[in-house]
């Protein structure tokens, strides 16, 4: 057999290719799962949905696309919904009943007063403001008044949270539950005109605010009778709100120690009483701290319990009778060895209740201690902690009084939080957040998942990203930019736009932290979508001005179309033709450009001028509205001048020119042989650079281009006038670069042997000889004057050089504007 080519036979396989263990192998089953490698793409969740005027389409890839909702679109009004439809709404939004053993339901103790005086305020359509400390019960009142009123009001009871939500959250949140208007978020003019008519007992929890906005949301409701639950630390109505303001006190030790009693579902010692009577002195007799002390008591019975009480066959480790201990060596085992809390554990009970409790209900304090006291569903801890029975943990928690409902879900009771914290519970807090990040960034953006699903885990969604941005490795804020990015459009489509704001804040933060340029942009983008839907038309256009330069440095094409087309709405919408991103020119004083250009000179225009706004963000053309005749005449003079900084540029161009013209004629002039000037007058000059010129020219010149001397003459660039030696006098332009006043001396130079030079003179220099001065005649002494400068040798130099003149020197034509005699030596 060939060695390189071998046969099947060497493998275990008959010629035909069949092996000898295939015939006896069992054959596969099929898979319970499909292969992960070959999974068909899932389809970006695309929601369109209605904004006031706008149709706004959620398009989790390039970014959400706004425009005026089509002629055939607008949404049906909204229609009120109808008694069964408020309960089913009631009941889907109620916090879930968590698994396991059913949680212990309490009487209302003690509130019998405040429970019918609510009733019978609100009865009357007067609002009512119970304000009570953290764990007084409110909560459960709001429940016993909220059974009560039921039939009160047209629209029923509305039950509210405002944990964390905002007055545009409320109010939306109220159109929502009497009003049926899927995918609609009304503009603020019909959210106010359907609230007007909105007649209905509103119950809100958990209120976060008050002063002016807290009558904002008062007076946009005035068919609406509000019970509004809150602390003492928040703010108080205005005078002008007309509130019935109720108080909520604490339980007597009497209703305190009933409470416990109901709670461990036995009369209590009188050691235990003696304890509970501390404890109702220390606490205030809040409610909550008694329900977590009989959760304590009830723990303390559990422990004390001899565990082959239940099992006749021993232990409950299911191991033979024979093994077990004798009865001699349990007995006595009794509540009595297990001592009573101290009272500082039964005034912060949290830790010692969570020591004695499952480790997956430790493990899900652990992780609510991460997210800020937000208690994830309970459908996502087995996920979470890893255990697949871990949603019972939420009965546990319940039951010993360490949760409290929040809305539609649950989280930490009030100073759970802080006790966990001082316990060690916060350790490693960072990793759990991002556990719970990477959990809800695959859940959110599953198609499976509906917006309504991501809405009601929000506050969770939230608090996972905003641990993740502040740290310390690009690692978390990548998972924040993640979690943003797929929850942010779910977050949108279920019209909870106050999260779908701060989502897309962490995320743009998060982004810019872990420089993530793309996902930058898109949360600008999406930030500026959701600023022109909520008409705030300045952020609108900077936010959306800042992604579309993202997305242009990054050439992306589809994401730039997006944005450009969002901001021509934007431009449209604000309807003035300013240009963004930089500073209008006709809406400047017009003082600053009232300086001209040199009269008399040509007009420079450079190659490369400036531009009013840039480029990257001039994208839009847009069609102003028409000018006045005011504005049209200044945009003209504006045109036809360009400006101050094209005068100065046009001002040293002239300058320019006439120091070349200086340049030429003097050459001319020194190469000459005949000696030509006044022999009284200095003819020294200095020679400086054509940049110096131009920044001693002023802005304003004489009208015709020429310098003062130039004017008594007649011209600015009059011809040569002939001489005693037929040569060509030196024009008077040439001094275009002196200052206003003063006068330009143009005399040519002679050596002093009366000869000129020999040898020419160097390539682009110029030379200042030295002449003896003869006697002036009477009529040129009055205006000559001694030279200032010693005479110095001819220097070369690299650049064009234009002659100045000294501060004192002669003009070239007198008053009259007759041209001197010169006199020859």
């Amino acid at each position: 057999m060939d060695p390189i080519h071998r046969g099947p036979e060497e493998f275990g396989h008959d010629g035909n290719g069949f092996s000898e263990e295939a015939g006896r192998r069992r054959p596969s089953r099929d898979p319970l799962t499909p292969d992960f490698g070959q999974q068909t793409p899932q389809q970006a969740r695309i929601v369109p949905l209605i904004s006031g005027d706008f149709l706004l389409t959620v398009n989790p890839v390039d970014g959400s696309e706004v425009e005026p909702c089509p002629p055939g679109e607008q949404p049906a009004a909204p229609v009120r919904r109808t008694p069964a439809e408020r309960a089913e709404r009631e009941r889907a939004t109620a916090p879930p009943v968590p698994p396991g053993p059913p949680v212990l339901q309490l009487p209302l103790l003690q509130r019998a007063d405040e429970r019918e005086r609510l009733v019978r305020l609100l009865a009357r359509g007067r609002s009512v403001r119970l304000t009570g400390p953290a764990g007084s019960g409110r909560t459960a009142l709001l429940d016993a008044v909220a059974a009560d009123c039921a039939e009160l009001a047209p629209d029923g009871v509305v039950r509210l949270s405002g944990h964390k939500r905002t007055v545009a959250d409320l109010l939306h949140g109220l159109f929502e539950a009497v009003h049926d208007a899927p995918l609609h978020r009304p503009d603020r003019e019909l959210l106010l005109a359907k609230l007007r008519t909105t007649g209905a007992v509103v119950v809100l929890d958990d209120l976060e605010f008050g002063g002016a906005a807290l009558d904002e949301l008062l007076d946009a409701t005035p068919e609406c009778a509000f019970l509004l639950a809150t602390t003492p630390d928040i703010t108080a109505p205005g005078p002008d709100s007309h509130l019935e303001e109720v108080f909520l006190a604490g339980l007597d030790r009497g209703a305190s120690i009933d409470l416990m009693e109901r709670v461990v579902e036995r009369k209590l010692t009188e050691e235990e009483a003696n304890w509970a009577g501390d404890l109702w002195f220390e606490s205030e007799g809040l409610p909550l701290r008694f329900v977590q002390a009989g959760a304590l008591l009830r723990q303390r019975d559990l422990l004390g319990t001899d565990p082959t009480a239940y099992d006749e066959y021993g232990y409950l480790e299911n191991r033979p009778a024979e093994e077990a201990p004798e009865a001699e060596e349990t007995a006595g085992t009794d509540a009595a060895e297990v001592p009573l809390p101290s009272l500082g554990e039964g005034a912060a009970p949290a830790a010692l209740l969570g020591s004695r409790l499952s480790p997956a209900a430790r493990e899900t304090l652990r992780f609510a201690v991460a997210l800020g006291g937000e208690v994830p569903h309970q459908a996502h801890l087995p996920a979470l902690v890893g255990d697949t029975h871990a949603d019972a943990a939420l009965s546990e928690l319940a039951g010993c009084g360490l949760l409290s409902p929040a809305g539609s879900r649950y989280r930490l009771a009030a100073g759970v939080l802080a006790q966990l914290e001082a316990a060690g519970y916060g350790d490693g807090a960072t990793d759990r957040a991002r556990t719970v990040a990477q959990h809800y960034a695959w859940w959110a953006g599953h198609p499976s998942v509906t917006p309504a699903r991501v809405v009601a885990e929000a506050d969770a969604i939230l608090a996972a990203m905003a641990q993740l941005v502040p740290g310390d490795g690009a690692g978390q804020t990548s998972v924040a930019v993640l979690l943003a990015r797929s929850a942010s459009p779910a977050l949108a489509a279920g019209l909870h736009w106050s999260a779908w704001e701060r989502s897309l804040r962490i995320g743009q933060e998060a982004g810019r932290i872990a420089g993530e340029v793309a996902e930058e942009a898109y949360f600008h983008h999406e930030l500026g979508v959701l600023a022109l839907c909520t008409g705030n038309l300045d952020r609108a256009r900077a936010e959306l001005e800042t992604s579309i330069s993202m997305r242009g440095a990054l050439a992306d094409k589809s994401g730039a179309v997006a944005g450009r087309r969002a901001l021509a709405l934007v431009e449209d919408r604000s309807g003035g033709p300013a240009a963004v991103g930089a500073p209008v020119m006709d809406e400047l004083p017009v003082d600053r450009f009232e300086a001209s250009p040199p009269r008399g000179l040509p007009t420079v225009i450079p190659v490369s001028m400036p531009r009013a706004y840039p480029e990257e963000t001039a994208v839009v053309s847009r069609q102003g509205a028409p000018k006045t005749a005011a504005a049209a005449e200044e945009g003209g003079r504006f045109a036809m001048l360009g400006g101050a900084r094209r005068n100065l540029v046009a001002a040293g161009a002239g300058v320019l020119l006439a120091g070349v013209l200086g340049t030429v004629v003097t050459l001319g002039l020194t190469s000459n042989s005949d000696p030509q000037g006044d022999p009284g007058a200095s003819t020294e000059q200095s020679v400086t650079e054509s940049g110096d010129q131009e920044e001693e020219l002023p802005a304003e010149e004489p009208a015709d281009g020429a310098t003062p001397s130039a004017r008594t003459s007649g011209s600015a660039s009059s011809s040569a006038t002939p001489g005693p030696s037929g040569s060509g006098s030196a024009p008077a332009g040439g001094g275009g670069a002196s200052s206003p006043g003063a006068t330009v001396s143009e005399s040519a130079p002679s050596s002093p042997g009366g000869s000129s030079p020999s040898e020419p003179l160097p390539t682009r220099t110029t030379t200042k000889p030295t002449v003896t001065p003869t006697s002036p005649s009477p009529t040129e002494t009055e205006t000559s004057a001694p030279p200032t400068d010693p005479p110095t040798e001819p220097t070369p130099t690299d650049t064009e050089t234009t002659p100045t003149v000294p501060d004192s020197s002669d003009s070239a034509s007198g008053p009259s504007g007759a041209s001197a005699s010169p006199s020859v030596t």
